[in-house]
């Protein structure tokens, strides 16, 4: 039964986040999680370091778009620690981290505004998310020549951000609302 004043028909208190979403994130960072392991299995470009598909950011876009931008972060920096602890290490953790949080704060701009489709957030997301790596490896190095690379990373985190933000609209077309209430 309901609570009194609950317009959400989950039963929850206000501001209490619903057991389905909790479930429905911990999901997604398994996915995310998964999907960053099969990307550091498969090198996109091994001649080229740094360039990934970000076919992890997929898992984000739907969260940020089904769930709520909260969850989405959420899912995002589980993914980013487990991923780091497992695969790339310290310094891994240290670049996604960086680059996580400059493409979330993107990303959650542009959607907010409602001016920019999936794809363009998205988009804009992977040029920024690679920035904001680059920015991480710039400080950790203690050089600022490390930017001649900035645009063959935002080219690579553009291209990938179409790709990924397409394959989200046509996800969040196809995929229920009522999957994720």
């Amino acid at each position: 039964m309901p609570l009194p004043n609950d317009h959400t028909g989950t039963g929850q208190p206000p501001g209490r986040p619903a057991p389905r979403r909790i479930a429905i994130s911990a999901l997604f960072a398994s996915l995310a999680l998964i999907f960053s392991y099969i990307e550091a299995l498969i090198p996109v470009a091994p001649s080229i370091p740094g360039i990934k598909l970000g076919i992890a950011n997929l898992v984000v876009i739907l969260a940020m778009y089904r769930l709520d931008s909260r969850y989405a972060l959420t899912i995002n920096l589980v993914r980013i620690f487990l991923a780091g602890f497992m695969f790339s290490g310290l310094y891994g953790a240290i670049y996604s981290l960086c680059g996580c949080l400059v493409s979330f704060a993107v990303m959650f701009l542009l959607k907010k505004s409602g001016r920019f489709s999936v794809v363009g957030v998205s988009m804009a997301g992977g040029a920024a998310h690679n920035a904001g790596q680059l920015a991480a490896a710039a400080f950790l190095v203690s050089s600022i020549e490390i930017f001649y690379y900035l645009p063959v990373l935002i080219l690579s985190g553009t291209v990938s951000g179409i790709l990924i933000g397409f394959l989200g609209h046509v996800l969040l077309e196809h995929l229920p609302q009522k999957l994720f209430v």
